[in-house]
């Protein structure tokens, strides 16, 4: 039997930090050796950065990547170590992975399928390399080999799929079996979104068993770039069963897992099942000795109870946005978050998320690791999370003369509980000014009848400019509270509630919002326990309460717009699958068997109308965290004309097949 320790890590990241991605680059090599790893898979892209986006295209990227590529080198001495990083080669640049040993390159093998879809936009920064194509490089003065290749290090040979090449169907493992390689090294930049883990697992242990081979997996971890939140997965498996796993949305810098591979028994495996392929050629041979293993293989539960949890993505919504705050905040270098708390759901979720931010980073880090990862910030107690808090959240509750008893109780309430620094501002003299002012300079008197909206954005929007002194004030990041489903109506006031810096809600319904917060107030998640201040949000409908409770009925966000779980199954039909409003109106009709066909009209014309006529605020809208399998966020998933036919001929046609019936 010939034992050999593979390992796998995650790093966190970030785009163009040449010195702090070096760091961790050489920190995981070091706790590798230390495990003593003899081959070692790092993520895609890990020396640049995944994110770099049109900075791929700029000279200094290129250069500086090889330059750290050269840096790396020394450290590699008695092992092989795989690197992401872009190359240039005739003019074009490309997603490659260079694969060292012993202190020497070996070869960079390129990306042949690149990410195009959803939130990935590969194809405009890096060209696809052709199959069986094998040139030439040269860097620093030496020549080395690249393209769709494969290495013998040492009798061992390795071969790569690189992220998105293990998700298609002519996957490259499919070639590289038939060549006889024993390890698949998969580094990968792969997002977080719900329910996708189950997906990579099944391809790493599929892939294993297919092919007959082991399998190593590691992706980046962390927010990285601002958008997109990787959840550090590590995988290795072999024959079909899992030997190690990582732990996801960890706070740390990099992790390392590790486990003995038995490359004979792969072999024999092959032996058994693999194709007959004339030519062996491995391309690139490397001397390499590996030291004796012994047969011990450690076990891979070490996935924390969490993970088992029968509601798995409200855990995982908790952690990614929690992981995705901590990183935004001490990669901006802002020393805190300033948050409008208005007593409703939205607000009252973000500052949550926050809280939860300071203890899911204290229970991995500790006061000592969590404080040293923001040590820029100089005033930060190292003593209780109720005095971190403290320091880090702001809430600010802005009333006006609409403003009710039940939403200040609230949102006084929950701040205290969560431990937040609260401030209470009346702001109804500043809205009544500008009321003024209007009505003095255009001779015209303001009124509830004739001028509704009008009157409700000005209270939203007076609530901008004093928060956003607070947050200015503190060195503070300022969070817009908006939430998908407001996102894709326009349902928010722009320059009010849209104000700030990051929008953390941006990419998720409201519907599940709600339910996420009921499960926090009830159940909570394991090991950070429930919040029951959050009754008082959970009692309450939705409402923005910009209108007088003596202007008819209560205001609330569905009567003004349409019932929330209804709303997220016409936007996920319309946006995500595309289908028509005719389409919709048999799903709904399907699904929503209570509603008059009246109804349902009403609101898919008022979902399509308002989609449409609003793009221009989702242009404007601050960065958002993807989280699901879609995002109506236009930089990086939905791209909508911000000028359109609004489907106004679609509807017409609904409405006239519908008649016929």
């Amino acid at each position: 039997m010939k034992y050999i320790k593979v390992g796998a890590a995650t790093l966190n990241q970030t785009p163009l930090d040449w010195i702090g991605n070096q760091k961790n680059i050489l920190a995981a090599i070091e706790t590798a050796r230390i495990q003593k790893v003899s081959i070692l898979c790092l993520p895609e892209l890990c020396i640049s950065g995944y994110g770099c986006e049109d900075a791929f295209l700029s000279p200094n990227t290129l250069i500086e990547s090889q330059r750290m590529l050269q840096r790396i080198l020394p450290y590699t001495k008695e092992m092989v170590v795989a690197v992401g990083l872009p190359i240039n080669y005739q003019n074009r640049v490309y997603n490659a992975v260079c694969l060292l040993a012993n202190e020497q390159i070996c070869g960079f093998v390129a990306k042949r399928f690149l990410a195009g879809d959803g939130i990935h936009y590969e194809p405009r920064w890096f060209k696809p390399w052709v199959s069986n194509a094998y040139v030439e490089i040269e860097i620093s003065g030496k020549r080395y080999p690249l393209g769709d290749i494969y290495f013998n290090c040492g009798g061992v040979r390795i071969g790569f799929e690189i992220c998105e090449e293990a998700w298609v169907a002519n996957r490259p493992g499919i070639r590289l079996a038939q060549k006889g390689v024993d390890i698949i090294l998969n580094p990968s930049a792969s997002h977080f979104a719900f329910d996708k883990r189950l997906v990579r697992e099944r391809f790493v242990l599929e892939g294993s068993r297919a092919f007959s081979v082991s399998y190593v997996y590691a992706n980046l971890l962390g927010n990285e770039a601002g958008r997109a939140i990787y959840d550090g997965d590590c995988l290795i498996a072999t024959g079909g069963q899992l030997l190690a796993t990582g732990k996801r949305f960890s706070f740390a810098n990099y992790q390392v897992v590790s486990a003995l591979v038995d490359v004979d028994l792969t072999r024999m495996s092959q032996a058994r099942t693999g194709d007959s392929v004339p030519n062996l050629d491995t391309r690139v041979y490397i001397p390499f000795d590996y030291p004796d293993c012994l047969p011990i293989q450690p076990s891979h539960s070490n996935q924390p109870s969490w993970e088992f949890s029968p509601t798995l993505k409200e855990e995982e919504f908790t952690r990614a946005v929690s992981l995705g705050l901590f990183d935004y905040l001490r990669k901006s270098r802002s020393h805190g978050f300033v948050i409008s708390l208005s007593g409703g759901a939205d607000s009252s979720a973000i500052a949550c998320l926050v809280r939860l931010m300071v203890a899911l980073g204290l229970e991995e880090l500790g006061t000592q690791g969590f404080c040293d990862k923001l040590s820029y910030i100089k005033t930060l107690p190292q003593t209780t999370i109720g005095d971190m808090v403290k320091q880090l959240l702001t809430c600010v509750y802005q009333s006006t003369e609409n403003s009710t008893k039940t939403t200040q109780q609230a949102a006084t309430t929950l701040a205290q509980a969560l431990g937040a620094d609260y401030l209470e501002l009346n702001i109804n003299k500043l809205v009544k000014a500008y009321v003024d002012i209007v009505s003095s300079a255009t001779n015209v008197k303001l009124t509830w009848e004739k001028d509704d909206l009008a009157l409700q954005n000005i209270q939203a929007r007076t609530r901008a400019p004093s928060v956003w002194l607070i947050a200015n004030l503190r060195n503070a990041l300022l969070l817009a509270t908006s939430n998908r489903s407001e996102v894709a109506l326009g349902y928010a006031t722009m320059d009010g509630d849209t104000a700030g810096g990051l929008s953390p809600l941006a990419g998720i319904d409201k519907d599940f919002l709600r339910h996420w917060l009921r499960w926090l107030e009830q159940e909570g998640s394991m090991n950070l326990g429930t919040i029951p201040a959050l009754s008082l949000i959970n009692q309450q409908a939705p409402t923005a309460e910009l209108r007088p409770t003596t202007h008819g009925k209560q205001q609330t966000d569905e009567d003004d717009l349409m019932p929330y779980n209804l709303l997220n199954v016409i936007e996920k039909a319309a946006i995500r699958d595309r289908q028509t409003p005719h389409e919709i109106y048999h799903l709904l009709h399907a699904r929503f068997p209570d509603y008059q066909e009246a109804q349902l009209l009403t609101w898919i014309e008022r979902f399509f109308s308002l989609w449409s006529r609003n793009q221009w605020k989702r242009e404007r809208y601050a960065p958002s965290f993807h989280l699901d399998d879609e995002n109506l966020d236009p930089r990086s998933w939905c791209r909508f004309p911000i000028l359109s036919g609004g489907y106004q001929l679609e509807l017409a046609e609904m409405k006239t097949r519908l008649q016929k019936k």
